[in-house]
């Protein structure tokens, strides 16, 4: 079936990785080993938690500041785009983060969908949500990340896992993406192959 949609994660996706959760969790007062940070955010009494966003959203603004494109993400998007295929963006971040990094950067996402929109990543819903806002069924969108919860996300949803490895951890996580890649422009392989199966 021919890809109609691609589905970026943010950070580590379109951007070099830069943000460093166990620093994060360390400022906040989890344990490294504390598990997802927005789930046990979300467990914290209200003064607690009200902090801890505060340490996370100074984190974000710096990964702001300080960001930069993964090679190839720029030609990447503008070919999607000639192409005709929906670039969607899907991450754990802030609209707000996506917005001024697309800004700074001069790209152009289709939609956005953030931790605010709903469930977030691993849920299915953010990739379904993206699906049905294009008009295309899972199994014609690629849903490309570089962590676990990108590829966990795109499986419960039915859309095609794409792992981009863009640090040491990502061979943790091949086991659970359809395909593996390791720059963006990689993905017109992937694109190519569908349309020769769909013929």
């Amino acid at each position: 079936m021919p890809i109609r949609a691609v589905i970026f994660d943010l950070d580590g996706t379109i951007t070099r990785p830069y943000l460093d959760f166990d620093q994060i969790r360390s400022e906040i007062g989890l344990e490294k080993d504390s598990g997802p940070l927005l789930e046990a955010m979300k467990r914290m009494p209200p003064q607690q938690r009200a902090e801890a966003e505060d340490v996370l959203y100074r984190h974000e603004q710096a990964a702001i500041v300080h960001s930069s494109l993964n090679a190839g993400a720029a030609e990447t998007l503008d070919k999607l785009r000639n192409a005709g295929i929906h670039i969607g963006i899907l991450t754990r971040n802030q609209r707000e983060s996506v917005t001024a990094i697309a800004r700074m950067h001069n790209l152009l996402f289709d939609a956005i969908v953030d931790r605010n929109d709903g469930p977030a990543k691993p849920d299915a819903f953010g990739v379904k949500h993206l699906c049905e806002h294009f008009k295309v069924t899972p199994a014609q969108t690629l849903v490309v990340g570089d962590y676990l919860f990108d590829l966990l996300s795109a499986t419960a949803a039915g859309a095609i896992a794409v792992l981009i490895k863009t640090s040491p951890d990502s061979d943790r996580f091949a086991e659970y993406a359809d395909y593996i890649i390791e720059n963006l422009t990689e993905i017109f392989d992937i694109i190519r192959l569908k349309e020769t199966e769909a013929k």
